[in-house]
């Protein structure tokens, strides 16, 4: 691992707390040397041996001491405990951003998900073009902004420039047609 430097920040550059970036590379030098071990110990512990992820809290926290410098009084040098605190509030912070998301299980997917059947989706997707020919271009409208885009019937009157009492009068008349022209294939179906 590089130790750090300030070969990147000059006296003059800012960082996140607004002050000026710490300049004394022996500084840093020595709290590398003292505390870098110990850190790299206690982190990998509490990563179970991920030794390159370890690696990375480590330099993050003395990038974090090296930078708090600035607030604080002259000769200020950051206690081992100060940095195991951080480099514990590091690792915890990152597991709980970890298991906040899902864990992907491709095994479940592959048992619970439906087979596709292209035949039977082509069947299907003609059977509905043929039933949706039939109705009126009203209909027709009203049905594929509710249940094809799935907008409420708010957004679907707004769309068509249309109240929302008459987005349910044609939803409700659009599928009563549906039933009645397709009154075979709605027995099949059951």
């Amino acid at each position: 691992m590089r130790t750090p430097t300030t070969s990147s920040c000059t006296a003059g550059s800012s960082h996140r707390h607004g002050g000026n970036a710490p300049t004394a590379d022996g500084s840093v030098r020595e709290l590398y040397a003292r505390h870098h071990g110990p850190l790299l110990r206690y982190v990998s512990g509490m990563l179970r041996g991920d030794r390159q992820r370890a690696e990375d809290f480590v330099q993050e926290t003395l990038l974090r001491a090296w930078l708090s410098s600035v607030d604080q009084p002259p000769g200020w040098s950051p206690s081992r405990a100060w940095l195991f605190r951080v480099a514990h509030n590091l690792v915890i912070d990152w597991t709980r951003r970890e298991q906040a998301r899902p864990e992907f299980h491709q095994e479940l997917l592959e048992t619970h998900a439906e087979p596709v059947d292209p035949i039977s989706e082509a069947v299907q997707r003609r059977y509905l073009v043929n039933a949706l020919s039939c109705l009126s271009l009203p209909h027709r409208e009203i049905l594929f902004y509710v249940y094809v885009l799935g907008w409420t019937g708010p957004d679907a009157a707004h769309a068509l420039s249309i109240p929302p009492g008459t987005v349910k009068s044609r939803t409700h008349h659009a599928l009563r047609e549906l039933r009645r022209r397709n009154a075979r294939h709605l027995m099949v179906a059951a």
